[in-house]
């Protein structure tokens, strides 16, 4: 639902920011970051397309006036209000829905794949998208689509239900293209996927630029996510096939693509982004709002910070835990952080794993902390344990706080730590336990990565020098008929040589 805000800010650039499951809804990296830009951008005009889960959550971040507009738009609750096509109309949709659902299925018609979209983009927002896929006309395309000689989905042999479940996934996701779309100023979709469609529709309609922000790769965290999915192949290879292909469409079309790390850089420029259109802007804090944490534990402790996700991985950082503990007795974990609606089943699975293993009284879950820094100072050491990760605050913020690391080789978290911390592979309990206790045993050693640690933080990775990155960026795609200064001092960041990267087909 709307919300409406503050006064409308006459003749100022305006950015509409296009968010999933973030800001201004819940809290996390990504809803920090885009207060940050929010709140250090006053001089310009905000709105919020969100995408949301039912479209009843309230909004937990304090506001500021020049946010002049929240649109939450509901995948999972009710469907949006409209009535099914008929006639002429009918038949116009229902060829294009058959040209979209080819483009997923079949690497031959791909191209095909944006024409339709835009047909269905216009479709939404006359009322028409959704009642079309709630009725027996799309189930019975998909079903006579996807039995065709030549296809591979066809072997394995899907089923009506399958039919029935793949079509009711892409009317949900496609539920964000009956959103408004914005008419005049940015776009600025902060994740990939199906927040980037009222902005591929403002653009297709309206001519407004779209920039895309990828913190982590959303393609690669659909592919970890749906390979444990209850979903038949079938399914997998609909709903999977228009993640990629939104994500090609997405990279051709933003007029700039800025990744918060050179990792995401490769997956984009490999999704068929043109290495022009992407500027690296890495994720920053204030180093005067994460001091120097102070005097460490007395006891050996492990301390964590972020929302308690699967893709966060805390099973392999208990199993690590327990490795550390038969080493030091008497060591601690430390969880700070909230349990995203849902998620509960995950966090009491890491319960039950940290009894099981016999470390229930040492492993604690202790929920959010009213002041994030003293998640990090609860610790000797802090760790992250992701197996996914853009460029991660958490990460950032710690060493800011002159607390020595040990994370997971991911996304940007090599770039960020440099040499002021371990860095190990992901889901290697052995190797993150060893790290751990590599510095736990080192009260030296982990003063000299933490004192390295803040400087690099204040060199590199300040806030300051993100809100002037994004700030020239709006101006420059606002108005790009005026020049404006501070682009020339942004840096274009080469992407390294890649080795063995495979290929992103599905």
């Amino acid at each position: 639902m709307p919300v409406p805000q503050g006064a409308r800010h006459a003749g100022a650039t305006r950015v509409t920011l296009l968010t999933e499951g973030t800001y201004p809804h819940s809290h996390g990296g990504v809803s920090v970051w885009c207060d940050q830009l929010v709140q250090g951008m006053p001089d310009l005009a905000f709105d919020v397309i969100a995408v949301t889960g039912t479209g009843r959550e309230p909004v937990v971040w304090d506001l500021p006036a020049h946010v002049t507009g929240v649109l939450s738009v509901p995948m999972w609750g009710a469907p949006p209000e409209g009535r099914p096509p008929r006639g002429r109309s009918r038949n116009r949709l229902a060829a294009a829905y058959e040209r979209f659902l080819t483009a997923l299925l079949d690497p031959r018609a791909e191209d095909g794949f944006a024409p339709a979209l835009y047909v269905l983009a216009q479709a939404a927002s006359d009322g028409t998208l959704s009642p079309f896929l709630r009725a027996d006309r799309a189930i019975a395309i998909l079903t006579a689509l996807w039995t065709r000689p030549g296809l591979a989905v066809r072997e394995a042999q899907p089923t009506l239900h399958d039919a029935l479940t793949a079509t009711a996934l892409l009317e949900h996701a496609l539920r964000p293209l009956a959103a408004p779309a914005p008419e005049t100023g940015v776009a600025h979709a902060v994740s990939g996927g199906v927040a980037v469609l009222p902005g591929l529709a403002a653009l297709e309609r309206h001519g407004v630029p779209l920039l895309l922000t990828e913190h982590g790769v959303y393609l690669r965290e659909r592919y970890l996510g749906y390979r444990t999915a209850p979903y038949r192949w079938p399914v997998k290879a609909v709903i999977l096939g228009f993640f990629r292909l939104l994500a090609r469409e997405s990279y051709r079309r933003a007029a700039l693509i800025t990744p918060g790390n050179r990792y995401n850089r490769l997956w984009e420029e490999e999704g068929g982004a043109d290495p022009e259109s992407i500027r690296t802007v890495y994720n920053g804090v204030d180093p005067a709002a994460f001091p120097a944490a102070g005097p460490e534990p007395d006891t050996p402790t492990l301390s964590w910070a972020g929302r308690v996700d699967p893709i966060k991985d805390l099973e392999t950082l208990i199993r690590a835990f327990a490795l550390v503990r038969a080493e030091l007795p008497h060591a601690r974990l430390r969880l700070f952080g909230g349990t995203p609606r849902g998620g509960e089943a995950y966090r009491e699975r890491c319960e039950a794993l940290a009894a099981e293993l016999g470390h229930a009284d040492a492993v604690t879950f202790e929920g959010r902390v009213d002041d994030i820094k003293d998640a990090y100072a609860a610790g000797n050491v802090v760790m992250l344990s992701s197996i996914s990760e853009g460029f991660p605050f958490t990460l950032i913020e710690a060493m800011s706080c002159g607390r020595a690391t040990v994370s997971t080789d991911v996304g940007g978290v090599r770039e960020a730590v440099g040499d002021t911390g371990l860095v190990v592979p992901p889901r290697d309990p052995q190797a993150m336990a060893s790290a751990a206790l590599e510095l736990l045993g080192d009260a030296d050693r982990r003063r000299a990565m933490g004192e390295a640690a803040r400087l690099r933080v204040i060199e590199q990775f300040t806030l300051r020098q993100t809100i002037d990155t994004f700030r020239s960026v709006y101006l420059e795609l606002a108005h790009p008929e005026q020049e404006s200064p501070a682009m020339t001092t942004t840096v274009r960041i080469s992407a390294p040589a890649v080795h063995g990267t495979g290929s992103l087909a599905l």
